[in-house]
């Protein structure tokens, strides 16, 4: 039996999850449109352990979404899982963001692309094949009307997603599907982290960082003119 604790912060879905061997024992999360990550993580985590009747102690592991995604919502849920991960002596285990999405649909056939929201028109998104095997790498990109045309021209092609619902009026081909509200959850974590349990895959607490992708750039406040 392997108790393993899930986060996924990535996003603005503040997801807990405790599963037993992959198979979820308690769930928690909420997406309400805003980061209320720092207020309701730690909580989260004792309602489902307590829901779970598991004592910290008895968590064999703890697994945290790595990223891409949110620079403060990965912050949040890596200092948490690491935290626990160093006060517990339990191994810390990092999930990809975008590889724990496409697990969130089933498709017969074609192509699946899960995108985080990057801002304006990017977005963070990766290729998968209906095994939801990775075929193409994570990358920040400015979504047009040729984004994935190749993929287009081979099959249908899922998209899924926060960064998916801005591209809708964008790629507008036959065999594009928007897949409307799905978020990295930490549902779809327990499953991924049992496997790499499995294989002792783990991080290094002291030195694992969040997969950021991209560097964290503060835009600076504009200057309000003076008024005399």
């Amino acid at each position: 039996m392997a108790i393993i604790l899930n986060i996924e912060t990535s996003t603005k879905n503040c997801s807990v999850s405790l599963a037993d061997n992959g198979k979820i024992i308690a769930i928690k999360e909420l997406n309400n449109g805003n980061y209320s990550h720092a207020e309701v993580l730690h909580p989260f985590i004792d309602n489902i352990l307590n829901e779970g009747n598991i004592s910290k102690v008895e968590i064999d592991a703890i697994a945290v979404s790595k990223g891409p995604g949110s620079y403060t919502g990965l912050r949040i849920g890596v200092s948490a899982a690491k935290g626990l991960s160093f006060a517990l002596d339990k191994p810390l285990i990092s999930i990809d963001t975008l590889t724990s999405l496409s697990y969130a649909i089933s498709v017969a056939e074609g192509t699946i692309v899960p995108m985080l929201d990057a801002r304006r028109m990017e977005v963070y998104a990766a290729i998968f094949n209906k095994d939801n095997i990775q075929i193409r790498e994570i990358q920040a990109e400015i979504i047009d009307e040729n984004s994935f045309s190749k993929e287009l021209e081979q099959g249908n092609v899922y998209f899924l997603g926060d960064g998916a619902q801005k591209c809708k009026d964008i790629i507008t081909h036959k065999n594009a599907f928007f897949i409307d509200d799905k978020f990295p959850s930490s549902k779809e974590m327990a499953e991924l982290s049992f496997i790499k349990y499995k294989k002792n895959d783990i991080e290094d607490v002291a030195y694992f960082e969040p997969f950021y992708l991209k560097d964290f750039v503060v835009i600076p406040e504009k200057k309000k003119k003076p008024t005399f």
